[in-house]
């Protein structure tokens, strides 16, 4: 066989196990609760358990993107009611990230690319606290060029599905 044909089938099988998703990792719903749903990821570092939810309506409307919001526990790290967000699109840094319900208003401190966390777990347990007792959330971003957008997301069943994430790591 000559040495091309070896290294394109060496190129073709390590290809083919790093598309391939790992045996070691496993990605379980857990339930889904009205327009929330509770996720656990098992992998080789831990059990990771979060709840999660799709935007019910998104401005601009023109622009469809898969936004998500998670409240998330992390067992190994000793990490619980993590909340985080992301727009589907890299976030600005010059511009804030801030959730609204109601008169309540919560800015998130830490801007990575397309993610956004708060950093004090005291403001993520008043924003989960928010969550529980209100009927909408809007998460405000801005995107690369400064242009805003605007995520509403509603929280029937946000409850259930964080007490199930929380069960679930617990």
């Amino acid at each position: 066989m000559s040495l091309i044909k070896k290294n394109l089938i060496i190129l073709f099988v390590f290809t083919l196990f790093t598309i391939m998703p790992s045996k070691s990792e496993e990605l379980k719903e857990v339930g889904k609760f009205k327009d929330w749903q509770t996720m656990v990821l098992i992998d080789s570092s831990g059990t990771v358990c979060y709840a999660q939810s799709s935007p019910v309506l998104q401005s601009p409307k023109s622009n469809k993107r898969d936004a998500r919001l998670f409240v998330t526990f992390r067992p190994n790290e000793k990490i619980t009611d993590e909340v985080s967000t992301s727009p589907g699109y890299e976030f600005n840094k010059n511009n804030s990230v801030t959730a609204i319900s109601g008169k309540k208003k919560i800015e998130f401190d830490i801007v990575q690319q397309s993610f956004a966390w708060i950093f004090d777990n005291k403001i993520e347990k008043k924003m989960i606290k928010v969550m529980k007792k209100g009927s909408r959330i809007m998460i405000k971003g801005y995107n690369q060029k400064g242009s805003q957008t605007i995520d509403h997301y509603s929280l029937l069943g946000f409850t259930k599905a964080y007490n199930a994430a929380k069960t679930a790591c617990s």
